[in-house]
């Protein structure tokens, strides 16, 4: 978990600030339509202002910059730009103040402040949610300050206008993002990403794409719908933007509205996808097995230690087998030797779990550890202090199958044949039909599989793929016959040459021998798995 006393005031008012050559892409592109007005909503010092400037549009007669920062919104004053008024102040703020009698602008361009709403003050958290509400837009409570800034300024732009921002890639896939993706879809004939491989911004490893925006002209105007262009770098765009919009091939293809990862396949791989969803061996994940988050401790290095800090306190009485790392789980079967091996080479592999309510009722030995944990104010984190007493962990239960909430190249589910416990880092999985765990397991890691969760999950500048419950549950898995025994299996997993060359294998058993999917169709989804993984991960 974040907290804000540990992130810097960069990060807490989002001021990231464009670079040059983004700038002049995006101004470049909106300059195409000759606009005579131009709002940016978050201007920081003019690095947009500036280069209308350097583009000379003669057709612009009136631009509006917004910044709540007065030494920032002083520098963008200092450009001298005809038609250019800078107000200081807060821009969702002018926006819900004046939402009667808004102006409206031919193009919007800027670099809007990504800060999550948890870091917000609770007066931009109103503000934000009084935009959905305007909009009629569901709203949710992780919504990051970037997306009402461009639903307003989609909403203050002119029919045929044009919106060119700087924006995180999350716009793709996070749920906070929906009602941004529904609005545009209905507002915008074109919508087109670049996705570029590259990190723009140092000191952060937020991924950012471009967003370019054309507002309908009129109620009968075509919606052409959205697309993403992927590119390696600026140089990929270096003759600008316009060439790129006139050639993306936009679809407006049903499920866009929940997320817009499934632009990143062709449209022959959507259709083949489409086609092996509606196989009567594939099955939505939810519909063979439940998932609940691991055991939540509040603070793992306290409940979760080594056996050296058990001889220590003499804690023996009172730990359990657990796991809490990636490292604890080296492949599709977690055993009772992983276990023992995990605690003898020093990992943290013991839960502690004092199943009791009464501090006084404990040994001596134990109230010291507790007390050690007081001194470091574990009982006032967040998890700790809203349960009593604050070290009696709660929901602890073990599951016969577990998932590790990240993965590199792609998850994997575990049989826990160790019964240990494990903390949130992983879920724990129940089947819920006569599919044998060994089965579920066994049948888990195929590109079909991987390809989903890579539509499903979300990923971060770092290229770590995340899944959260509900997600897990909208994967699809192939319930076919395996003839390899799962012993044989996990062998094959952790000796494998690499990722991909298992991956391979369980396609020839499962796609191919269990679906009965052509030998071109399963290398279709590999390769559409393997593109996707290596966007994630910053590869060419």
């Amino acid at each position: 978990m974040n907290f804000i006393a540990d992130e810097t005031d960069q990060k807490l008012r989002g001021g990231y600030y464009t670079p040059t050559p983004i700038a002049k892409l995006l101004v470049d592109w909106v300059s195409e339509i000759n606009p005579k007005s131009i709002l940016e909503p978050s201007c920081g010092d003019g690095a947009f202002l500036s280069s209308i400037k350097k583009a000379g549009l003669s057709s612009v007669k009136d631009i509006h910059g917004f910044e709540l920062d007065p030494e920032e919104a002083s520098k963008a004053k200092s450009i001298p730009l005809k038609g250019l008024k800078i107000k200081q102040a807060d821009f969702l703020n002018w926006y819900v103040t004046n939402e009667h009698k808004l102006p409206v602008f031919d193009a919007v361009v800027g670099n809007p402040p990504f800060i999550r709403y948890q870091y917000l003050p609770e007066a931009q958290k109103l503000l934000a949610e009084r935009i959905f509400k305007s909009l009629q837009l569901p709203f949710t409570k992780h919504t990051n300050a970037w997306v009402p800034f461009v639903l307003a300024s989609i909403k203050m732009l002119n029919p045929g206008g044009r919106l060119a921002m700087v924006i995180p890639s999350e716009i793709l896939h996070l749920p906070h993002a929906r009602s941004l993706r529904k609005y545009l879809l209905s507002q915008c004939s074109k919508i087109l990403i670049i996705d570029p491989q590259e990190l723009w911004f140092e000191g952060t490893l937020q991924g950012t794409v471009l967003l370019l925006a054309e507002k309908i002209k009129s109620s009968n105007f075509k919606k052409h719908g959205a697309a993403v262009s992927s590119i390696r770098s600026l140089g990929d765009v270096s003759k600008g933007l316009g060439s790129r919009f006139k050639k993306a091939i936009f679809s407006n293809h049903s499920g866009l509205e929940s997320k817009w990862m499934s632009l990143l396949l062709t449209k022959s791989e959507r259709e083949l996808l489409n086609k092996v969803t509606k196989h009567p061996q594939v099955a939505r994940f939810e519909d063979l097995a439940s998932v609940d988050v691991g055991i939540v401790t509040g603070a793992n290095k306290f409940f979760l230690v080594s056996d050296s800090v058990v001889d220590e306190f003499g804690l023996h009485e009172w730990v359990h087998p657990m796991f809490g790392r990636s490292d604890h789980l080296k492949g599709l079967v977690h055993t009772t030797e992983n276990q023992i091996y995990n605690q003898s080479s020093g990992l943290p592999s013991n839960f502690l779990y004092f199943d009791v309510d009464d501090y006084e009722a404990l040994p001596k030995n134990v109230q010291l550890y507790i007390d050690s944990g007081v001194d470091q104010n574990l009982q006032k984190r967040f998890k700790c202090r809203n349960r009593s007493p604050w070290f009696r962990v709660p929901s602890v239960y073990k599951s016969p199958l577990a998932m590790l909430k990240r993965a590199h190249h792609y998850p994997r589910l575990v049989l826990n044949q160790a019964e240990s416990y494990s903390t949130d880092t992983a879920y724990r999985v129940n089947p819920t039909t006569t599919t044998a765990a060994e089965t579920l397991v066994g049948s888990f890691v195929n590109s079909l599989t991987c390809l989903s969760a890579e539509l499903e999950g979300r990923s971060y500048g770092g290229g770590v793929l995340e899944l959260v419950p509900s997600e897990i549950e909208r994967l699809l898995l192939p319930h076919v016959g395996l003839k390899k025994t799962l012993k044989k299996r996990n062998k094959d997993f952790i000796g494998k040459e690499s990722a991909e060359s298992f991956l391979l294998k369980q396609d020839t058993e499962i796609l191919i021998q269990g679906l009965g999917l052509s030998e071109t169709d399963a290398q279709i989804l590999h390769s559409a798995w393997g593109r996707l993984r290596n966007r994630r991960q910053r590869k060419s």
